[in-house]
């Protein structure tokens, strides 16, 4: 994985690690060790999730760059899809408490979107993959362009 692409990565995941520290804190306080349980399992599904999914759009674009916004919508609906399923198969579990995970799962969804967001428009990305300058190259070019026609 390219610098840029680990940079983006950490800077999503670091702000979503702490609002699940946030929620853990929050789970503990008002539903105890279920609670706990609860929001860990929210916010590490989403860290996994979303950073698996950052990772293959990250390969899709170095890979088949043409297919590369079809790729991200298409990725973005199917995490969200799998974040509905995982609902509906944990809505009634004793595991662990089921609003304080999906509220976690919230929480740190949208965390990671507003916070992959920003890393993204920070990020300093070619749009276009210069040209790399050789001596020699840079030397030819100057010659012709010295050359009466």
């Amino acid at each position: 994985m390219p610098s840029n692409d680990v940079r983006i990565l950490i800077q999503s995941a670091v702000p979503t690690a702490v609002v699940g520290a946030v929620a853990v804190a929050v789970g503990a306080a008002v539903e105890g060790g279920q609670g706990v349980i609860g929001a860990v399992v929210g916010a590490l599904f989403v860290i996994l999730l979303m950073g698996t999914g950052l990772y293959v759009l990250q390969w899709i674009a170095r890979s088949i760059p043409h297919l590369f916004q079809a790729m991200g919508l298409m990725m973005y609906m199917t995490q969200i899809l799998l974040i509905f399923v995982f609902i509906a198969l944990f809505k009634d579990t004793t595991l662990f408490h089921p609003k304080v995970f999906a509220l976690s799962l919230l929480a740190s969804t949208l965390t990671w979107v507003a916070a992959q967001a920003r890393a993204t428009m920070k990020a300093k990305t070619f749009y276009v993959d210069p040209e790399p300058t050789t001596a020699g190259n840079a030397a030819d070019k100057k010659e012709t362009s010295e050359r009466p026609s």
